[in-house]
Order: structure tokens, then C-alpha cells, then sequence
């Protein structure tokens, strides 16, 4: 590895050790509504961020594969995601 990159990791490690890894609320409401909604409620959420039709369309993609999931498996990731919105506030 060359001397700079060594020089920045031990940097950045100095520098940014307080970093942490906590989850916006915004996210996780966000992800919240998309394992639980109906796709056409979704969909009018989802026009709030004023994204690219390329982009929209992808999301509306994977919201198909999600609706077929088994409800218990929905269930399990929103318990887990709700868990974590207390410790983001």
C-alpha cells in the first residue's frame, strides 16, 4: 500500500472517531411505508421527492418484488427497523 493512503486512513481515523451509525428517522419511516403501503398509496408518497422517472420506475419495480414477500418476513424487518428509531432520536 502506498505511504499516502496510509497517512489518510490513520488520519481520518484520528479525526473522525466520532463518527456514528445512526439511521436517519426520515429513512426508516421511508422504508417503513414501503414494506407496509399499497402500491398506490406508495406511489403518491413517493412524488414528494421529485425523482427521476428512470429512478421511480426501479423503485416500483422492487415494491412488486416486496409485496410478494411473506407478511411475517415484512412483519420481522419493520419490528427491527422500528427498534431503531428510538435510539435515532
Amino acid at each position: 500500500m502506498r505511504l499516502w493512503v496510509s497517512l489518510l486512513l490513520v488520519t481520518l481515523a484520528l479525526c473522525c472517531y466520532q463518527a456514528n451509525a445512526m439511521v436517519c428517522p426520515a429513512f426508516v419511516i421511508h422504508t417503513v411505508n414501503f414494506l407496509t403501503m399499497p402500491m398506490w398509496l406508495f406511489e403518491k408518497t413517493l412524488k414528494i421527492f421529485n425523482a427521476p422517472a428512470d429512478a421511480v420506475q426501479a423503485k416500483f419495480q422492487v415494491k412488486q418484488c416486496v409485496d410478494e414477500m411473506h407478511g411475517g418476513d415484512i412483519l420481522k424487518i419493520n419490528a427491527i427497523l422500528v427498534r431503531m428509531l428510538p435510539k435515532c432520536l
